[in-house]
C-alpha cells in the first residue's frame, strides 16, 4: 500500500533543505538528517515524536529558518530513516547524539526542541557527554517522561487498571492505518488534537501519523509503553521549558507539571489552552516564539556576552 505524502502547499508543507546528509548512529542505523537556514547562523535542533517525520516541524522550519540553522531528522524508522530491530530508549539517545556530532561543530551549542517521543529522547540523551557538550536549553512540547498509558485520557472512561489495559491495547494496535479518509481524519483529530483545531492542521497530521510503516508504529509503542525516563529528567540539567496543550489526551498536562517539579532548571510550562497533543502544528506561533526565545537568551546571548581580560598584574609570574 502506498503512503500518502506531506502536504504539498500552505505553511504545513515541508519547506527545501539547504543541504542533507545521514548520520550514523551506535549500531550502524542511517539517520536521514535535513539542514535548513544560513551556515554560522545560531542552531536549533528538532526531534520529532512517534508515528511522525520531520514535516511535522514544517511550520517551524519555515520561521526559524531566516535566521537560524535549523537541524531536522528523521527518527529510526520514521521518514526516511530506515527501520530498525533494536528500539529503545538508548538508541534513542544514540541517534540524538549521532545528529548532534555530524551536524553541530565541536563545542557548538544549540536549543534542542523535542516533542513526544522527541522529548523523551532529550531526556534519554540527558547524561551523555555529547548532549551536555551541544545543548545550550531544552524545549519540551508534549511529553513525559513515565506512565504514559496509565495517565493517556484518549479512552473516555475513569482512571484504573482497565483503562490502562485498554489503553494500551489501542496504542500498540497493529492495524494498518489505511488512506486518510473522513473517518480516519475524525479519529485523529479526536485522539491527538484540540477541539479547534483547522481542518488543515489535521489534514497535515494525518499524512504524516498514516505515512508511519504500521510495523514501525507497533514496535515504538511497546517501548512506550513501559516507559521510565524520571532518572533522565533529573539529569537534564540545561534551562529547560515545557509547552502542553490543556486538551492533551495523549500526554495530558499532569506529564508537564511532573516534568517541572523534577527538572533542576526548568523555566516554566506553557499551557497552550484547547490545544491537543500535536502542539507544534496546532500552536506554531507559540512554539516557534518560545523556541526563538530560548536561542537568544541562551544562545546568541552566550556568544555575544563580553569576555573580561584578566588584569596585568593577576598574569605576572
Amino acid at each position: 500500500m502506498s503512503r500518502p505524502a506531506p502536504v504539498a502547499s500552505g505553511p504545513y508543507a515541508p519547506p527545501a533543505p539547504a543541504r542533507e546528509l545521514t548520520a550514523v548512529s551506535a549500531d550502524g542505523s542511517r539517520l536521514h538528517v535535513e539542514v535548513h537556514g544560513p551556515e554560522g547562523a545560531p542552531a536549533v535542533v528538532l526531534a520529532h515524536g512517534w508515528t511522525c517525520s520531520t514535516a511535522f516541524w514544517a511550520a517551524q522550519i519555515r520561521d526559524l529558518a531566516a535566521d537560524h540553522r535549523v537541524i531536522a531528522y528523521d527518527q529510526r524508522g520514521h521518514g526516511r530513516s530506515p527501520a530498525s530491530p533494536a528500539c529503545s530508549t538508548d538508541a534513542l539517545a544514540d541517534d540524538l547524539q549521532a545528529v548532534l556530532t555530524a551536524t553541530l561543530a565541536p563545542g557548538e551549542r544549540a536549543v534542542i526542541a523535542g516533542h513526544s517521543m522527541g522529548g523523551m529522547t532529550v531526556m534519554a540523551a540527558s547524561s551523555r557527554p555529547v548532549f551536555r557538550e551541544h545543548a545550550a536549553a531544552v524545549l519540551l512540547c508534549s511529553t513525559g517522561s513515565s506512565r504514559l498509558v496509565a495517565e493517556s485520557t484518549v479512552l473516555p472512561i475513569g482512571a484504573g487498571r482497565v483503562r490502562t489495559w485498554l489503553t494500551g491495547h489501542v496504542l500498540s494496535s497493529r492495524a494498518p492505518l489505511g488512506p486518510v479518509t473522513p473517518l480516519a481524519r475524525r479519529i485523529l483529530k479526536y485522539g491527538t488534537m484540540g477541539p479547534a483545531s483547522t481542518p488543515e492542521m489535521v489534514e497535515a497530521c494525518a499524512r504524516i501519523v498514516h505515512a508511519c510503516p504500521r510495523t514501525v508504529r507497533h514496535a515504538w509503542s511497546r517501548v512506550l509503553g513501559l516507559l521510565d525516563l524520571d532518572h533522565g529528567v533529573r539529569e537534564l540539567r540545561v534551562p529547560t521549558e515545557i509547552v502542553v496543550g490543556t486538551a492533551d489526551r495523549l500526554t495530558p498536562p499532569v506529564h508537564a507539571r511532573s516534568l517541572a517539579a523534577a527538572l533542576p532548571h526548568c523555566l516554566g510550562v506553557t499551557e497552550i489552552p484547547g490545544a491537543g497533543h500535536m502542539t507544534p502544528v496546532e500552536a506554531p506561533e507559540q512554539v516557534t516564539g518560545r523556541i526563538r526565545a530560548l536561542v537568544a537568551a541562551h544562545v546568541t546571548a552566550r556568544a555575544a556576552a563580553p569576555t573580561h581580560p584578566v588584569p596585568a598584574e593577576e598574569n605576572a609570574s
